[in-house]
């Protein structure tokens, strides 16, 4: 068997048919050529868009030429209610300086003191399953939770059940369901007048989420005035100064910030986890492997990280066939020359982890899971040219050395004390809303070992 993964559409569709299509599903509204293709254009007497599939191209745009292809404006249309200015779809000096203020807060030292906190986070979602054990349960479900957690324990230094944190995970629950991540003028440059695809919910409920978000950042920021803030990545960050200017993030400033950690800290994390498990349980000889690797240790601690090799290259697989973004948006702002054809001014540069992890001409057996592919020189070489769950270059996910330790941490915490069994009739089907999910949730059995 292989891992499930959407049907591809027809390959020649007219453009309404596309349209609607990729409103239900971004992921199943694509043909199956862009599995082998190096690029594709999609035109219209609208706009062009090109899909780039070849390494050299990706290289280009992500890693030599950043400033000549930013994150699209468009990326903006379905995200800016609830991340506003955030590092996640700003650009140029804006963004230049949001980085040089977050990214200290993610350096290697800090990834260590913050491991006690994602440590207690896996060993509470362990505990949660105790009373779950023997009947199905949503894994999605369980997998946001323990992500949420995470993140309110390293960024705010407060457990998920605390108030303000229970519901802004609650409402984060309902937003994720009802705004896909890219939203249809990511691809179309839709007139003004022309409505955009959410909803008043929506809208409301990222303003909820925000005014959540603000109240925990104003009363971190009267903490940090008192000198009684706990040394954690909320005080970090607002503490930290603009090395160019001396400012730091003001309270708006940070709760954009906010938002996104939330999103790509905890919306990605759960994404991924839940793919891990669901696929440890289609494949219980390498869940086997990894809980005997996890119970080799005498304790789960920063240090024996490392040896968790089996359980890391069990993420990493999960990672490459359900990336928790399927596509990233760019935009050309010159003319440019791809594959001897002239890309325009302007034109959408949509790039997709996606396609390009079950990329055919690149990767050997690509639909199959096998986490053994990391040490074959195909995999060495696919993970240097082809492999971008995080993006890549100067706007390389801020938080992915953070996400490869909390992944294999809760992993390897979860089978030292469970195995996980897949539900009969219950095979998930992956479609994209803010994250590549399942569409009628993943379906798993717990029990104790």
């Amino acid at each position: 068997m292989t891992p499930p993964k959407p049907p591809a559409r027809p390959d020649k569709v007219s453009l309404w048919q596309y349209l609607r299509l990729f409103r239900r599903d971004i992921l199943s509204a694509q043909p199956q050529r862009l599995y082998r293709a190096w690029m594709a254009e999609f035109r219209t007497p609208f706009f062009r868009s090109y899909l780039i599939n070849q390494p050299e191209l990706i290289d280009r745009v992500l890693k030599h030429r950043p400033e000549d292809f930013p994150k699209s404006g468009r990326i903006s249309e379905g995200l800016r209610p609830l991340l506003g200015q955030s590092v996640f779809l700003t650009n140029g000096a804006t963004w230049e300086r949001q980085r040089r203020i977050i990214d200290p807060a993610f350096e290697g030292g800090r990834l260590k003191q913050t491991f006690p906190a994602m440590l207690a986070s896996a060993e509470a979602c362990a505990e949660r399953l105790r009373d779950k054990t023997g009947v199905p349960i949503e894994i999605e479900e369980v997998t946001s939770h323990a992500a949420a957690d995470v993140i309110f324990r390293t960024l705010f230094s407060v457990p998920i059940e605390h108030e303000v944190a229970a519901q802004v995970f609650e409402k984060f629950r309902a937003y994720q369901r009802q705004q896909p991540l890219l939203n249809l003028a990511a691809f179309v440059p839709l007139p003004g007048w022309m409505p955009r695809f959410h909803a008043r919910k929506t809208r409301g409920a990222a303003a909820e989420i925000r005014a959540l978000i603000a109240r925990l950042t104003r009363e971190r920021a009267s903490h940090i005035a008192a000198g009684t803030a706990p040394d954690d990545l909320a005080t970090k960050i607002m503490t930290t100064p603009d090395p160019l200017t001396g400012q730091c993030f003001d309270t708006d400033e940070m709760i954009d910030q906010v938002a996104i950690f939330f999103l790509a800290g905890h919306e990605t994390s759960a994404s991924a986890l839940a793919w891990t498990l669901y696929l440890m349980a289609a494949y219980p000889d390498w869940q086997d492997r990894v809980a005997k690797e996890a119970r080799a240790q005498d304790e789960i601690s920063f240090a024996s990280m490392s040896r968790l090799r089996i359980s890391r290259d069990v993420f990493r697989e999960a990672l490459r066939l359900y990336p928790p973004v399927p596509m990233m948006v760019r935009e050309a702002t010159c003319p440019e020359r791809f594959r001897d054809r002239d890309v325009p001014k302007g034109a959408q540069i949509v790039l997709s982890p996606w396609h390009l992890h079950r990329h055919e001409r690149l990767w050997e057996d690509p639909d199959s899971f096998d986490p053994s592919r990391w040490a074959t020189e195909n995999g060495k070489a696919c993970q240097r040219a082809a492999f971008i769950p995080f993006s890549a270059g100067p706007r390389v996910c801020t938080g992915a050395g953070f996400a490869m330790v909390e992944g294999p941490l809760i992993l390897s915490t979860l089978l030292r004390r469970y195995r996980f069994e897949p539900v009969e009739g219950r095979t998930p089907v992956p479609v994209a809303h803010l994250t590549v999910r399942s569409r009628d949730g993943i379906w798993l059995r717990v029990v104790e070992r």
